[in-house]
């Protein structure tokens, strides 16, 4: 019996220490912008490269919302070894600091940081991004 209660004890040790693992690497995921609102945002832009074009962003609760949906794993540089199209949001917020946010599906760039991301709301953020620039007539 008390062989038992002590592997059953040891599993369950070995099963937090796994979780706290897998917790502290980000496995599961983080939303780094998950309490954002369109009202924190004082004034966004984008820029689009390619076509290296700047545009105003007038609806931040449009973009804010796809902001929460983002989730970051793992800080990784390997991004500056891809080739493709980087969305750069530029954000005044309320409180005056500014932040950059680089989508460049699958990793999104938080002030310089690199992190691999969900891929679903990265090509969000892509798909809004490339549909200003349509609406721009650019």
């Amino acid at each position: 019996m008390k062989h038992k209660l002590f592997l059953a004890t040891a599993g369950i040790c070995l099963a937090l220490a796994i979780l706290l693992i897998c917790l502290s690497q980000g496995v599961f995921g983080k939303r780094p912008f998950k309490d954002i609102d369109g009202a924190d945002i004082v004034s966004a832009t984008v820029e689009l490269m390619p076509p290296d074009v700047e545009l105003e962003i007038s609806d931040t609760e449009e973009l804010a919302e796809l902001l929460r949906s983002v989730v970051i794993y793992r800080e990784d540089d390997s991004y500056k070894d891809y080739a493709g199209q980087a969305a750069v949001f530029t954000l005044i917020m309320e409180d005056g600091t500014a932040v950059e946010i680089t989508d460049y599906t699958p990793f999104v760039i938080i002030d310089g940081v690199g992190y691999k991301a969900k891929y679903e709301p990265c090509q969000a953020l892509n798909s809004y991004a490339n549909a200003l620039l349509s609406q721009s007539g650019i």
